[in-house]
Order: structure tokens, then sequence, then C-alpha cells
């Protein structure tokens, strides 16, 4: 019979109201409404040492008498799962779950928010490899489970098709660079749509959710007529422009480049040179007020370039520093430097350096150099901000064509920007007979170099390592020259840039910092490059007079004409087609046979960038999520942002979520040459090699989600086995859960919580806290935190607590009986709160665990079931500190016997009449008892509660003392409460059904074993 007493506990936490309370910081969280102390049968304690008896599973008496009766776990699902039997699961869980159908499915359910996370393309250049995986494995983390949780996902994966390298893979499987544009076209196509299939059925095989029947391809008509329409909008308000300025200049490719397409090589070796300029003319403020003869003083400066010398324009200085005129010990020669790089110089030098006059850099106005290797050609000194102390002399040598601050001081001071190195890096006629032809990264600098030696102006010759930009393709050094380009005018939008960015929000916030700062350096954007597979930029150049035509009307047109036919058709159709009468007329221009079309094509940063135009369906929408690798801060986030902050005025993404790059177990970047490349196919499948096992596509998905994803990201077996290690760890709780549920079915025989076992209801409140906190984690984007979540709750919260607690109610209790139905039903509710949280991550075997769960019927998937369940009724005060004090107390208790069987020992537990008694006293209605709910949370034979310790203890009784603070109402009721407990042998005998110490003799049954027997007879 149960009693239904009301603990005056009860009767004060209804008058505290719904209080929390906050306990001991080592104690689990939760809370109930105290609720009378339902009996039970007996506990069965936790492991706590090598003494210990062990838990029920498998351990009936030898004879076996009782083995039938006592309910073990029985569940068909495998707690492993290793090689092709993996494999074949994972496939078949995404063909019976329709993985497949999954995204067009909840596209067309409703939903009263939608989700939209922006695919950022990746390149159609190759093979799939770890960098795809984690990069769409993080995106399907979180579309997941903003589907789970009732959203409508928008997330169209899409690929960046165009650009140099899948040309010059092109190329190079042709083995020739003798074709067309239309055939170079043509082949880089194919080239890209064998990619694309290769990359697009591994990230299916990965699990990634989306219509891969739909997906944006920047090679499309219809992208590229949206990408027109972006560009027209911009050159209609001045944004896109024509220029001859230096930029970025790849010698091996051939072409322009942007500093997105660069890559800087920290031990790239050049040859520094210092060289003198001879004063032509004095600065006069020089000649005034010195009376040292400074006739024969020479400007020295220093470059790592020497093949700029020939075109050097001016000598540069900073006005505010001081300089001076130095006089070197063993020559007597005058030297004009930095006064602050005298030192330095000095020991460079190898040579004493006296002062002979200090001045100030304004001082140096009006000064006029010979150039040392042109005869009578004279070059001025000019102030500039752009001089450093930092390195060199303090002088700056200035050749505005191929410097981007040179070109500054030239456009201030009206210097020549004249280039004298062609688009293959090589001296033109115009550098002159002994430099013509020669490479300038070569032997031209040798030549140079040569060349100031013979006449005398070169002072020192030094190899010079430093970080120096690479064509990220070709992995050669590039130069800056200036040629004809489209230049994007950044600079008037990086205001408007920085303040939508203020409203963005960045995972981790550490990335915003570098991503403005990459924004500061790109004062403009070259977005024209001279190639053959890309978009090509809409102008046509009148044949005499080469002035572009290019406005809303020809743009509009050849927009028009891509959406039909595609970008080809620039090469496939006639002058008269492109430009037909109508449109000319529109523009006031000449007759068609004026003009001839452009051959520049579009940068590829501007194809992706324009993305948000072609792909969201909302033109005036942004994304909630662009999720991408740290590279893109300066590469498609920001050309993102330009180009949506020029039609728009506004970002094109809510926030930036920026994680790192995969790199080898060491930390090393993947490299074929190191042989540290892990393949992410074989990852799954495995290798030829046996010591290369199949993990499968899980655990390449926890790998991702288990890693700190906002550093580098290492992999490699010792990672990869620990992942499945986690895997099969988690298996095993799963399948206990499981095993415990057989035959049971939550829509039926599912408990009240109110009727539940106060540590069943507990756990109820540690369930829910658990799904907030994954839930929070999964909004931030932090996969990891979820597996430390998960991790922490099944060693903690379950393997470590409840499960040691309940198994003897499992196995022991009658099959119906209110105990077991209220722990199955708990049982129930975490294993789907689990397997929903995993689910994101782990969707194989989550929805595998949903095929063996109770209370589903036939067909229905995990992810069309909706997020983690819970109650607001799980949510009650007053519970939570009856069953932590309760945890406190058996802390004690078990402290004190170490090694020892806890169920072999009897426990009093004396506490003062106070808040403390009064929660106790709830779990346990009787003074004394074997089958208390107070006797299975000690893990005792038996456990007597009272006011005090008895006088009459055995001398063997264990005595220890301990406090339990309990704090309510935010420390409004705050009460530290003292116990003690006495610790002794149990005088019962071991039952041989249960093995708990709670029969009168060995050969004789425990009373609730007999009852238990008796009922099934």
């Amino acid at each position: 019979m149960l009693l239904c007493r009301i603990s005056a506990a009860s009767r004060s936490l209804a008058r505290w109201g719904s209080a929390a309370a906050a306990v001991r910081s080592s104690a689990r969280r939760s809370g109930a409404v105290l609720h009378p102390a339902l009996s039970f049968s007996c506990s069965r304690p936790r492991s706590v040492g090598s003494g210990e008896h062990k838990p029920a599973e498998g351990t009936v008496p030898a004879e076996g008498q009782y083995r039938d009766s006592v309910l073990l776990p029985r569940t068909d699902f495998p707690m492993k799962l290793t090689g092709q039997k993996l494999l074949d699961r994972e496939l078949y869980i995404q063909q019976e779950c329709a993985f497949t159908e999954l995204y067009s499915w909840q596209r067309e359910r409703k939903a009263k928010k939608e989700f939209c996370l922006h695919d950022g393309p990746p390149y159609a250049n190759g093979d799939p490899h770890v960098g795809h995986a984690l990069n769409k494995i993080l995106k399907d983390i979180r579309n997941r489970f903003e589907m789970l949780r009732g959203r409508q996902v928008h997330y169209v994966p899409g690929w960046d098709c165009h650009g140099l390298p899948i040309e010059l893979k092109a190329l190079g499987e042709l083995g020739t660079s003798d074709l067309s544009p239309l055939q170079v076209r043509q082949k880089a196509r194919e080239f890209a749509e064998g990619a694309i299939a290769r990359q697009r059925a591994a990230f299916q095989r990965w699990g990634v959710m989306a219509d891969w029947d739909k997906c944006y391809y920047t090679f499309d008509g219809s992208y590229e007529a949206a990408q027109l329409k972006v560009f027209q909008d911009m050159h209609s308000k001045g944004l896109i422009y024509q220029d001859y300025k230096p930029v970025f200049w790849s010698p091996s490719s051939r072409t322009a480049l942007a500093e997105a397409e660069l890559e800087y090589n920290p031990q790239h070796v050049s040859k520094a040179i210092y060289a003198t300029f001879a004063i032509a003319t004095l600065p006069p403020k020089l000649a005034q007020e010195t009376s040292v003869d400074l006739g024969s003083m020479s400007v020295l400066v220093w470059t790592t370039q020497p093949w700029t010398i020939p075109a050097n324009q001016a000598v540069c200085y900073m006005p505010n520093a001081q300089y001076s005129v130095l006089k070197r010990a063993d020559s007597s020669e005058l030297m004009l430097v930095a006064t602050e790089r005298t030192a330095s110089l000095a020991a460079l030098l190898g040579t004493e350096l006296e002062t002979v006059g200090t001045f100030t850099g304004s001082q140096l106005e009006g000064g006029v150099c010979k150039h040392p290797t042109i005869p009578d050609k004279e070059v001025p000194l000019l102030p500039a901000n752009h001089v450093t102390m930092a390195k060199g002399t303090g002088l700056v040598h200035t050749a505005p064509a191929h410097g981007m601050d040179d070109y500054s001081v030239a456009s201030q001071f009206k210097l020549s920007v004249e280039c004298i190195v062609d688009e293959d890096g090589k001296f033109t006629e115009l550098a002159g007979p002994d430099l013509h032809n020669l490479s300038v990264m070569g032997e031209g600098t040798d030549k140079v170099i040569s060349m100031l030696k013979a006449c005398g102006a070169l002072v020192k010759e030094e190899p010079c390592v430093h970080s120096y930009p690479y064509d990220w393709r070709t992995k050669q050094p590039v130069i800056i020259r200036p040629s004809k380009q489209w230049f994007i005018n950044t600079a008037s939008l990086q205001a408007k840039a920085k303040e939508v960015l203020q409203k963005v929000r960045v995972v981790p916030e550490s990335a915003r910092g570098s991503l403005q700062a990459m924004l500061d350096r790109r004062t403009y954007w070259c977005i024209s490059r001279q190639r053959s597979w890309g978009v090509p930029i809409p102008v046509f150049y009148h044949k005499d007079t080469a002035e572009p035509l290019i406005n809303k009307h020809t743009v509009s047109h050849i927009g028009t004409l891509f959406k039909e036919k595609g970008s080809d058709c620039w090469w496939e159709l006639p002058m008269d087609e492109l430009l037909p009468p109508d449109v000319l007329k529109k523009c006031g221009a000449g007759p068609v046979s004026d003009y001839v079309r452009g051959e520049d094509v579009l940068d590829i940063w501007f194809d992706s960038g324009v993305s948000w135009a072609a792909v969201l369906e909302d033109s005036d929408s942004r994304a909630d999520v662009y999720l991408e690798g740290k590279d893109q801060l300066g590469g498609w986030f920001q050309s993102s942002l330009l180009t949506s902050v020029a039609v728009r005025n506004k970002a094109p993404y809510k926030s930036l979520v920026v994680h790192g790059f995969a790199v080898s177990e060491t930390g090393e970047k993947m490299s074929k040459s190191v042989g540290n490349v892990v393949d992410p196919d074989t990852i799954i499948n495995g290798g030829k090699d046996p010591s290369t096992p199949a993990y499968g596509a899980d655990a390449l998905r926890w790998w991702v989600a288990e890693s700190n994803v906002f550093s580098e990201v290492q992999i490699g077996p010792n990672v990869l086995n620990s992942a499945r290690e986690s895997i099969n760890k988690l298996r095993n709780t799963l399948k206990f859960l499981l095993g415990n549920l057989g035959g049971f079915d939550p829509r039926t025989q599912a408990v009240d919580p109110k009727e539940m076992h106060y540590v069943d209801q507990y756990m109820l409140h540690v369930l829910r806290e658990y799904g907030m906190k994954v839930t929070d984690a999964y909004s931030e984007s932090d996969a990891g935190r979820v597996i430390r979540l998960l991790q922490a709750f099944i060693s903690r919260d379950l393997s470590s607590f409840y499960f040691s607690i309940i198994k003897d109610r499992l196995y022991c209790d009658a099959e119906d009986s209110l105990g077991r139905r209220s722990c199955q039903t708990v049982l129930e509710e975490i294993l789907d709160g689990v397997a929903r949280s995993i689910a994101p991550i782990l969707p194989h075997l989550a929805e595998d665990v949903y095929l063996h769960a109770p209370g589903h019927d036939k067909g229905e998937t995990l992810f069309q079931s909706g997020w983690i369940k819970s109650s607001s009724v799980w949510r009650r005060p007053g519970l939570e500190e009856a069953v932590e004090g309760a945890c406190a107390i058996r802390d004690s208790f078990l402290s004190s016997i170490p090694g020892k069987n806890a169920t072999q020992y009897d426990l009093t537990i004396a506490i003062d009449p106070g808040l403390l008694f009064e929660l106790i006293e709830s779990l346990q209605e009787k003074p004394s008892s074997t089958s208390s709910q107070l006797t299975e949370l000690m893990m005792a034979a038996r456990t007597t509660l009272s006011s005090s310790l008895p006088r009459d203890l055995p001398p063997d009784t264990l005595i220890s003392k301990g406090s339990f603070l309990i704090n309510l109402e935010g420390g409004v009721i705050h009460e530290d409460s003292a116990y003690s407990i006495a610790v002794v042998p149990t005088s019962a005998a071991r039952c041989p059904r249960c093995r708990r110490y709670t029969a009168e003799s060995a050969d004789c049954l425990c009373p609730r074993c007999q009852t238990v027997l008796s009922g099934t007879q």
C-alpha cells in the first residue's frame, strides 16, 4: 500500500512558492514538487571498489535457479559495428530513412520561421578532401539542428566553377595552350563537371542534407545573368571603373590577381641591395643651413627588388624624421640616411660612420638625385607617409609602376608610371638593350645589380629572407606591374561596410578584427582577369580610340543573352547580336563595325561574391549564417559584403562562423609530397592497407564536431581511433537504454511524473537541463560543446549515478510494477533526448536508434519528429534539494568504506530537526527501511533516519560527519545543515535472486523477491 503523507518540507516549500535552489557546485541540478514517498523494493549500488558486488546484469546464482525470473536487457541493437557491416548499415539507414528526400520534405512543411545558411561554393577543381568534410559537415550539423527544432531550412549547395585553377588543369590535361577561348572553356567546363560529380557524391555519403538536384553553379547562365545585374548596378553608381595602375601580376599565369588570390611565402629569399643616388641638386634649406661641403653627398637607399631600380622616379623621405649626413671612415664618402638607422648601418657596413650634420626630413624638400643606371636622368626627393624606419635607410627608392605606395606618390606628384615589364615578367625594350627580354625575378635582377656595381652605386648586396606574395595556384612569385584593368572602388565602400559589419555577429568574435583589418587594406579591387574561363566583362572597345562602351543598355542586353544561352555566346555570337541596332541607338553609339568585344573575364571572387543575388530567394533578404574557413575573411566573406553593401547598403549575412583549417596530427599543413594527406573516402571506407580501417561517415562527422573548429583542426589515425572509441562508448549506453525498454510502450505504459520515484523525477530535471544546454550550444555552432555535454551527461549523470541505482529495480522488480515502469518511462525519455541531441552530429546512429526504440509507428523517422522534448512539469522546486542532499550524505557514506560493497552495510543518518531533515524524511516514510527511496539512493542494505545517532552503537561502527548547504530564493532562505552517519556491517543475508543483503538467511529469498515470484506463478 502506498503511503501518502505530505511531509513538513512539502508544506514549507509550498509557502516558499516556486523558488529554485542553488546547492553545492558539485551536485547535479534539477527540481520537483515534493511528493509522498513511494515504497520500492531494493537498490543496486554502483561499483566503488574492488570489493564491491557487481551489478545484477548476468550475475544470477550459479545454480541458475532464478535466472529466468530476472529481467535482463534484451535488444538486437549492436554495441559495436565494424568493417563492411558498419558501411552497409549506414547506407541502409540512408535508404530506409530517406536521407535524400529529407530536405525537400522539410521545405514543403509549414514552419513559422526560416533558417538560411548560404553555402560558400567550393572550387570544382579536384577530389573531395578533409577541408571539404570539415566545412560541409559543420554546415550540416547546424542545418539539421535548425530543421529538428522546427525551422524551414534554406540551404542550396553551390560550386565555384570558373577561374584559373580549373583552366590550368584543363590546359594541363591537353598538354597545349594553343587553343581558342571556346576550346579552353569547353575543356574547363568538362573538368569542372567531373569534379562537381565526385564532390557531390562524397557530400551525400557524408550525410549532408540538401536537394542535390537543385544546386547552384557559377557557370549557369541564370547565375551569370544575376552576376551581370550586380555588375551593372555597381557600374551605374560609378563604383566600377577602368584605370591604368599597378596590380599584383602573376607571370606564371599571365594575369592580374587580387589580394585574395595570393598566398605569402615567409621563406622567400630576395637579393637585397644598398645603393646610392648621387645628389644632383642640393636641397635649398640644406645648402643654407650648413657650412659643410655636401656636393659629393649621396642618398643611400635599400630595396629587396633591385630589378625595379631602372623604373625609379623618386626617392622618398619621412618629413618629420631626423636625417644625418654620415662620413664613412674607410672611404670618406658622404651618405644621407635616417638618424635612427645610423648604428645598424655602421654594423652592416663594418665601418665607423661620422655624423657630419643632422636635419629634419622637411629640409630635404627640393633636392634632386641622379639616377644611378640611366645617364642624364634625375629624380626628385619627395615627402611620403609610407616611409618607415623598421628596416633599410629611412629613404625609399620609389618606382610608381611597381609598388602600390609608390603609385600613390606618383599620383600626388604627377610622376610617370611607365611600365618596363611585360606580361611574362620580362623587361621590355623600354628598359634598354642590356635588360631587354631578361626575367625580372631572375637574370634581370642579377644584371641590374651588376650595372649598379659597374657605376659604383652598389654599396652592399645581401640575401634577405622575408614574406613575399605568390600566385596561390601556380605557387610562383608574383610581381607588381601596371596595366589597364577594371577596378571596384572599395575605398568608397569601406565606411558603410564597417558600419553594417557592426550589426553582424562573428563567431569567434576574435575573427572580427582580422576581417576589418583586411577590409582596411583593400582600397581598390582589381576584378579583371586575362583568361578565358570566366564570365566575360560586358564591355566593347572602339577600334580606333579604345574607348570602352559599357552602360545599362549594353550590360542588360548581354545579361539577357547569358541567361538564355550562357556566357559562351560572348565568343559564339556575331557582334551584331551582341550589339544590336536598338541597343546601339539607346547608347547613342556609332555602327557595330566600330567596336570589338573585350577579352577579359571577371575575377572569380566577384563570381562567388554575388551569390547572395543569385541564390537567396528574396533579393532583399539576408542569410542567417555564412560559415567558412578563416581564409575567407579576406575572400568570400569580404567580396560578398562589398558587393551587397554596394547594391543594397547592407550585409548579406546576419552572422559569420569562421573555422580553422584541417591539419595533420602533428599540426602540419597537409601535403602530398610530405605524405600526410588524409582522404575522407579512405576514412569512411578504409584503405588497401589493413591498418587503415573503415570508420564510417559518423566517425568523420564526430571528428568534425569534437574538434575545436575555431582553431586548426587535427586529423589522423589517433584522432579517428578516438572518435570510433567514443562512438562505441555511446553505443554501449544506447544499447543499455534500448535493452531495458523491451516490452515497454511509452504511449500506453508511461508513468505520470507526479507518481514517479524521486530519483526518476530528478533525472527528468537533469535531462531537461541537458537539453537546454545542448540547444544553446548548437545555436552557437559549437558542436564541440555539445559532445562535452553529452559525454558528461552519460558518464556522470547516467553511468555513475542513475544506472547504478536503478539496475536492481529494472532487473528484479515485477515487470509491470509502478517502480519499474517509472524507471522505464525515464529511460525512454533519456533515450529519446540523447538520440535527438546527437542526431545533427551522428544522423546515421540516431536514426538507427530510432528504428529500435519503442513507441513509434513504422515509417517514422527521427528527423521528421522534432527536437528534444521536455515538459515544464519536469521543473519543480524542492525535489532537487531532497535528492542532492541525499547524494551529499551518500558521498560521505561511500567515502567511509572505500573499496567496500555498500550494500553489505546498514546506515544510520542523524540530522538535527530543520529543513534538511524534512527534505530527507520525504524520501523515507518509516524510520528504518530496506526498501525506501532513501535506501536506494544510499545504496545500502538498510537505512535508518533519526535526529541523533544511537548511543549503543557496536564497536566496529564507522562514524562520519558532514554538512549540506541549502540556498533557496537566491539566498533569502539559507541553511547550512549538519549531519552524522553511522555505518555498521549488516546482519542480513544475501538474497540468492537479487543479491541484496535483505534476506533472513542465505537459502531464503528476500521479501521483495518472494512477492515478485509468487505473483508470476
